[in-house]
């Protein structure tokens, strides 16, 4: 028997009648490794951690040292939750000497986190008086040790402290940022949390390596049926297809599967060696700074639990209250379907983006999310009542009685407004005065079409043609786009439709696609750029929504265009392909977002050339005041009412009005109704928004008296004396009008 087989079935043998006392778990390490030191540190409340067990070490030594989380070599492992592997622990910068341990003699270290269920609950470590680093075979059995240790301390609850707030009363509010809009109230039922495996080691490999087999079938099978059974409440089935599809995708790759296999090698049961996946993904996903790349791993996080569910077979699910509030750490698109089936009306995901498929299927299916309210779980305890308010980005955990009734009395509004606002729908957007506004939306898969009748938008504005490729995870063949393309044009039953060319890049990466390392992402090699500098794959899509067209009206605009130069070298390409389609488009119409301010220095040439501007408020505002519009330390620091903004704006239409060019914008302001009467009352009365957005600013306008309200805000122009924003005087006018509460 080898080694780390021999060290597990000696840890089999220690934990046969129960949790293993810590001291004889090091004693056991110690000597299997050849280590002379192995000691166990436990974190405790207050985000200390405490020298539990040693071999090696001052015995005395335990329960008195201790280090805060981040300092000394421990305290950075589990700060990081990264394996530290030093053949020189004590020339380490974060080196903290204890005199108490006496381990001046020892110089190499290794450190592992012991984490379950993405906390840490303590750290593993060996020394050695002989500088050397650790091998790949020493650190997978510490690894593997580490994760049987989590089970240790759960079993004994000597980690209890770690886990802060179960049992509080006060209230708890956590902020992050909102996935999709609602309120909801209602007990929380938390996700994630599964019993612990029955049988942590495996005496015969093969078996579980064919119970891991025969649990992978099952897992497929039931996300076939998954997908074959579409989305509820009359949602698309092409959304299945488009992202469902991406993460069935996923499932069936089998690299996956390969590293549980290996770990079954090591001596762990099928069951473990999941579990042990699962949890390298989480300390993996804690260092991916990219959001669409952390949702692919969320979504291998969220297979492993189905693949646990599949091996330790059908249990019965645990009941729920109905109205439930759902929280997780991480949702994959698959669970979030489950949960929805069973109840849940709103759901508040720890790790979660707005471009991630768990936040585009919650906003397909009307329930209120948030994402990155960090710690909420920290302080969660299933059946206890919670507010989601997505509007804000918000999360109340036990409200008290006012501010429940505060919430349960915007619901009852809110309910109400809506009645109002679906009286509204299918009215022409105007104001009161009778000038007519152009509302339209900005979609980007083909399941949020039906917001279209919805709402009664006027058409679309924005269709962003790159999300469906990222939910797919590759960019489609000419007949797949065009077949997608010609779906969007059929729903949009005449309405116009604003198809933007593929704005990949940045934020919004392909698994596998080639991404130079850059400081500045959101300024570096993304949307046109790309296409202009990859002309085939431009090309490949120009021809897909000219092949779409089939005869009928196309508008089709280019993203992040920062020179005249760029325009033309795009719309060249454009030309090109429509010369070799048949039948031609009816008509076909060529435009330009206005996002990066170098076009602002270029509107009689811009203007020259484009049959429209689309002003995308987004991108202009972070490029205007170079603030990252993803940084939570600047967000709402800088403000579309402002000064500066205003005049920018004022400048394009002023220039595109006396040119005959139409111009939008769009964006997530414009779906803010204050926001929207601002910039009619600057002359934009054509708005591309979120669905969510439309019915509150068309009733809005519909109260608002333009020529009344023109001059106001001219004056509150010429007052501005330097003013970062507008906002203030702005609100006050409309709540005197009696326009907003």
């Amino acid at each position: 028997m080898t080694a780390p087989r021999r060290l597990l079935a000696r840890l089999r043998d220690l934990m046969a009648h129960g949790a293993a006392p810590l001291a004889e778990v090091t004693r056991l390490l110690a000597g299997e490794l050849v280590s002379e030191v192995c000691t166990i540190y436990v974190q405790r409340p207050g985000d200390i951690l405490e020298l539990a067990a040693t071999e090696g070490l001052n015995v005395a030594a335990v329960g008195r040292t201790r280090l805060r989380v981040g300092e000394g070599i421990v305290g950075l492992c589990a700060a990081t939750a990264q394996i530290l592997n030093l053949p020189d622990a004590q020339n380490h910068p974060a080196f903290a000497y204890r005199p108490e341990t006496g381990e001046e003699p020892y110089a190499s270290m290794i450190a592992v986190p012991v984490r379950r269920a993405g906390r840490t609950l303590g750290v593993l470590a060996a020394q050695n008086r002989t500088p050397r680093r650790y091998s790949e075979d020493e650190v997978e059995v510490l690894e593997t040790v580490a994760m049987l240790l989590a089970e240790i301390l759960s079993a004994t609850g000597a980690a209890d402290g770690a886990e802060e707030g179960v049992g509080a009363t006060v209230p708890r509010v956590f902020s992050g940022i909102a996935l999709a809009p609602g309120i909801a109230i209602g007990p929380v039922v938390l996700h994630g949390v599964r019993p612990v495996a029955r049988r942590l080691l495996a005496e015969d490999p093969a078996a579980e390596r064919a119970r891991l087999h025969a649990a992978a079938e099952h897992m497929q099978r039931g996300l076939d049926q998954l997908l074959a059974d579409g989305l509820p409440n009359g949602a698309e089935d092409t959304a299945s297809r488009e992202v469902l599809e991406a993460y069935r995708l996923v499932a069936a790759d089998t690299g996956w599967l390969r590293r549980v296999e290996e770990a079954i090698a090591g001596g762990l049961s099928a069951e473990a060696a999941v579990q042990r996946v699962a949890g390298e993904l989480r300390d993996r996903m804690r260092r991916i700074t990219d959001p669409y790349l952390r949702e692919r791993m969320a979504d291998l996080e969220d297979l492993a639990g189905r693949l646990l569910t599949a091996l330790e077979g059908d249990m019965p699910r645990q009941p729920i209250a109905p109205g439930s509030i759902l929280l997780a750490r991480r949702l994959g698109p698959a669970e979030l379907l489950d949960w929805q089936q069973r109840g849940v009306v709103a759901v508040a995901v720890e790790e979660a983006s707005p471009a991630g498929h768990a936040a585009i299927l919650a906003r397909a299916l009307g329930l209120p999310a948030i994402g990155g309210a960090r710690g909420m779980l920290d302080s969660a305890e299933p059946g206890i009542t919670a507010v989601v308010n997505a509007d804000d980005g918000q999360l109340i955990l036990r409200p008290d009685a006012e501010l429940r009734q505060v919430y349960e009395r915007a619901l009852a509004a809110r309910t109400a407004q809506e009645a109002g606002y679906a009286a509204l729908r299918d009215r022409p957007a105007a104001t009161a005065d009778g000038t007519g506004v152009t509302l339209l939306l900005n979609v980007g898969l083909a399941m949020e079409l039906d917001q279209l009748d919805r709402t009664g938008a006027a058409g679309i504005g924005l269709f962003r043609t790159e999300i469906a490729m990222l939910a797919r995870g590759e960019i489609a063949d000419i007949g797949e786009q065009a077949a997608m393309y010609a779906r969007v044009l059929d729903r949009a039953a005449g309405r116009p439709v604003v198809f933007r060319t593929l704005d990949l890049g940045g934020d919004k990466l392909l698994p596998g696609s080639e991404q130079p390392v850059e400081e500045n992402p959101a300024m570096g090699w993304r949307s046109l750029r790309v296409g202009l500098d990859r002309p085939a794959l431009l090309r490949r899509q120009l021809r897909a929504l000219l092949l779409a067209a089939g005869g009928r009206e196309l508008s089709v605009m280019f993203p992040m265009v920062a020179t005249v130069a760029e325009f033309r070298a795009a719309r060249a390409l454009l030309l090109a392909e429509a010369k070799r389609v048949r039948p031609a488009p009816a008509g076909l119409r060529i435009g330009s977002m206005l996002e990066v301010p170098s076009l602002l220095w270029q509107l009689p040439a811009i203007l020259a050339e484009v049959d429209f501007i689309s002003i995308g408020s987004n991108d202009l505002m972070q490029f205007l005041f170079a603030a990252d519009r993803s940084s939570p330390a600047l967000a709402g620091r800088y403000d579309l009412l402002s000064p500066p903004v205003f005049d920018a704006l004022e400048t394009v239409l002023q220039q595109a009005n006396a040119a005959g060019v139409p111009v939008s914008l769009c964006g997530e302001q414009a779906g803010r109704p204050l926001d929207a009467m601002t910039l009619v009352g600057l002359g934009l009365t054509t708005l591309s928004m979120p669905a969510t957005g439309l019915p509150a600013v068309k009733a809005l306008l519909a109260r608002l008296d333009l020529r009344s309200f023109r001059p106001v805000l001219a004056a509150i122009r010429r007052n501005a004396d330097g003013a970062a924003s507008l906002r203030e005087p702005i609100t006050a006018w409309a709540r005197e009008q009696g326009m907003i509460d």
